[in-house]
């Protein structure tokens, strides 16, 4: 048998953290497995402040029957998804947009009559799934998704994002059993089981600066001053496992600032986007209680929870000595750290980040109930307000739950967002921020942990620009994509999307306050750009006004479906309620008879396989039975022989269970770097060394390991 190769580490077998049939699971690819997709290309075109992005994906069938591909991946939670098409030996097919139920029936039917289909749909703003039926053997399908989406710098610098894989998602605290949520994912480490790659063309009008990625190693062109050309670097290794992220300035931290139209047949569309140019400190800013509601799941589990605490250090220590905080962490339950807040004080903040150091990453995101247990939480001065700062990758599939339960209680407090993680759940942790109309932060690593609490610091001590309205005169502007405009943060521009009647003339007025300061800028239309490049301004105004109606709300009545159908139809825009159908006429597939392939998703970067199982430890459902126990010969500290545990039969429970069924007992020694050095097994009362188990068992290391140490397993 192949060494862990062949672990599957399958449902069954799972730490106790097995799930049921139709929940994810870890597989490893072998060389004969018939993996769907050959390549995922995204080729992106920035032209001011719009993105334009296209993103091709490959289908093959190296098996022997006809099969149905189903591929669940990501895209910007703010991308209008406005055209499709399908190539099938060199014939070009363009997708029509149907109401959902309706390209069900569509695609279905061509399945049924033998021809190739193709079915996009949208499970939420930043999660899709591609479905590709009667891919022949020896068939290669290519599938071209367009998207374009506005950039809006804050502290004067852009940031272009193309997420990669969507991570395993705890389903707990959501009776639906959704498909795309049921996908297979492969083990940490293990290669991309399909070609990846990304290209960005950058025309930005001005001269760009500081063009950098965390996320990849990418290199950079310049063939003018104002122009850059951006590709992934050949050191990259398995750059689908992470987000792609992209930053850049332009000259002197200048945004583009203005006013974008085009004149359509029938609608004239308008994108303005102004930058308050006021950014005042005040000294009269109230005292607040912060409470930090930390994730400390199976996901967050090692690398994430280390840069939790690095942010964690960093926030407390950006924060006022009139302020108060507590620290609640959160998975399957919540523990608290203090029964009231504390004072901002160096011993309070070590013993809060000595607190955090000891919950480690296990069980499920109960994210609901963290937040009904932090709405409860007493407070020690009644008089003063509270914001909640929630920490997390956001691997859950409640977000409109949680986005309700906020929007329910803005008066109890405000909520923060902080994504940790190389692959976040954009959708909630920028939702979250959305409702509770506050700003949320992405750290992938500890140094972003760093500066994104230098700008959480920033934030919290500089006014808003609150109550901000939007008027014109002679210009005749109407159907406004957003009903009112949420305060500003001072480095974040204000941006409005809308159409007009009539002459591109006359005046935008922006008005408002900031602190006690009223503010106003005055912007002279004729000064704006009326062009035909514009084209994506219809898109991005109907894609704002569906995210208005149908994004952050969990419940609406069947108007606000209807307007969302509506609009997706007529703009030719995937929504949650249409989607994308091409069906190619050939008739290839008589009999009809088809097996589905599920694409396996890459582990994201930095997450552990015990992400993946973890509903199933909450559910208390697990259908495994423990078949061995862990002695330690070494004495360590009790979170830290937890942390081993949990390690250990995640990597590797299936071979030490196939093997204590011919063995009385093991005894695997590890050396200081965490490998195995030395496998014994028990055998009618004798003790013997045994190379040929050692040999399977030393292909991985178990990183929690920092000294030599004796494991012995027994039945």
């Amino acid at each position: 048998m192949k060494p862990l190769y062949t672990l599957l580490l399958c449902i069954t077998c799972f730490i106790g953290f097995s799930q049921d049939g139709d929940s994810p699971y870890l597989l490893v690819a072998t060389e004969n497995a018939n993996i769907p997709l050959k390549s995922s290309i995204t080729e992106v075109n920035i032209a001011g402040t719009i993105a334009h992005v296209r993103v091709t994906q490959v289908y093959q069938n190296k098996g022997a029957e006809a099969i149905e591909a189903k591929y669940v991946f990501p895209l910007s939670t703010q991308a209008a998804v406005h055209k499709m098409h399908m190539i099938v030996d060199e014939r070009l097919v363009i997708a029509k947009i149907f109401e959902k139920q309706e390209a069900q029936k569509v695609y279905d039917s061509a399945l049924q009559e033998g021809k190739r289909a193709a079915k996009l749909d949208q499970h939420r703003p930043n999660v899709f799934q591609m479905n590709v039926g009667n891919i022949m053997p020896g068939d290669e399908i290519t599938l071209d998704i367009y998207y374009t989406e506005i950039l809006v710098p804050v502290n004067g610098e852009y940031q272009f994002v193309a997420p990669a894989v969507v991570g395993p998602r705890f389903t707990g605290e959501n009776t639906d059993n959704e498909e795309s949520f049921n996908m297979p994912y492969t083990a940490k480490g293990i290669a991309n089981t399909f070609n990846y790659d990304i290209s960005v063309r950058l025309n930005a009008g001005m001269i760009i600066q500081n063009v950098t990625s965390a996320s990849h190693h990418i290199a950079v062109d310049y063939p003018d001053a104002k122009t850059a050309e951006i590709i992934l670097s050949e050191e990259n290794k398995n750059p689908s496992n992470r987000d792609f992220i992209l930053n850049y300035n332009l000259r002197g931290n200048q945004i583009q600032t203005g006013l974008l139209m085009y004149e359509g047949e029938d609608e004239n569309f308008f994108t303005f986007q102004m930058e308050p140019n006021i950014n005042v400190v005040l000294d009269d800013i109230p005292a607040r209680e912060y409470l930090f509601i930390v994730d400390v799941s199976g996901s967050m589990n090692g690398y994430p929870l280390e840069v939790s605490r690095t942010l964690m250090r960093n926030l407390l220590c950006g924060l006022r000595m009139t302020d108060t905080f507590n620290v609640q962490l959160f998975a399957s339950s919540s523990t608290i750290f203090s029964p009231t807040p504390v004072e901002i004080n160096e011993q309070n903040i070590e013993a809060a980040i000595r607190f955090l150091s000891e919950g480690q990453g296990g069980g499920g995101t109960q994210l609901l109930s963290a937040l009904q247990t932090a709405y409860k939480l007493p407070r020690k001065d009644m008089s003063v307000a509270r914001s909640m700062v929630v920490i997390t990758d956001g691997y859950v599939s409640v977000e409109k739950e949680a986005f309700e339960l906020i929007a329910n209680n803005l008066d109890q407090a405000n909520v923060f967002t902080f994504g940790i993680g190389s692959s976040v759940n954009r959708y909630l942790i920028e939702g979250v921020a959305k409702v509770s109309n506050s700003e949320s932060f992405i750290a992938t690593t500890s140094e972003e942990a760093a500066e994104v609490a230098k700008d959480f610091a920033n934030y919290i001590a500089t006014p808003l620009l609150t109550r901000v309205k939007v008027e014109a005169r002679g210009f005749d502007m109407y159907d406004l994509a957003q009903k009112s405009i949420p305060d500003v943060f001072a480095a974040r521009p204000v941006v409005v999307h809308g159409k007009y009647r009539g002459k591109a003339e006359g005046k935008i007025i922006i008005t408002g306050y900031q602190g006690k300061k009223r503010f106003r800028e005055v912007y002279n239309v004729s000064d704006g750009s009326v062009s035909k490049t514009n084209r994506a301004l219809g898109y991005l105004w109907a894609r704002k006004k569906i995210a208005e109606l149908d994004d952050y709300k969990k419940l609406f009545n069947e108007d606000v479906k209807a307007e969302v159908v509506a609009l997706g139809l007529k703009y030719n825009l995937l929504t949650n309620y249409t989607s994308f159908v091409a069906v190619d006429e050939t008739i290839v597939n008589k009999d009809g008879t088809l097996k589905n392939v599920k694409q396996p998703l890459p582990m994201s970067e930095n997450v552990n396989n015990s992400a993946v199982g973890a509903e199933a430890e909450v559910k208390e459902s697990s259908k495994f039975k423990r078949t061995f126990t862990i002695d330690f010969d070494n004495e360590i500290e009790k979170n830290v022989k937890r942390q081993l545990t949990m390690e250990f039969k995640v990597m590797y429970s299936k071979l030490v269970t196939d093997y204590l069924k011919k063995y009385d007992s093991l005894r695997i020694k590890f050396n200081a770097e965490g490998k195995v050095v030395c496998v014994e097994k028990l055998e009618n009362g004798i003790w013997t060394i045994d190379e040929t188990i050692q040999l399977e068992l030393e292909k991985i290391s178990l990183k929690s390991v920092k000294k030599e140490m004796t494991l012995t397993l027994k039945k």
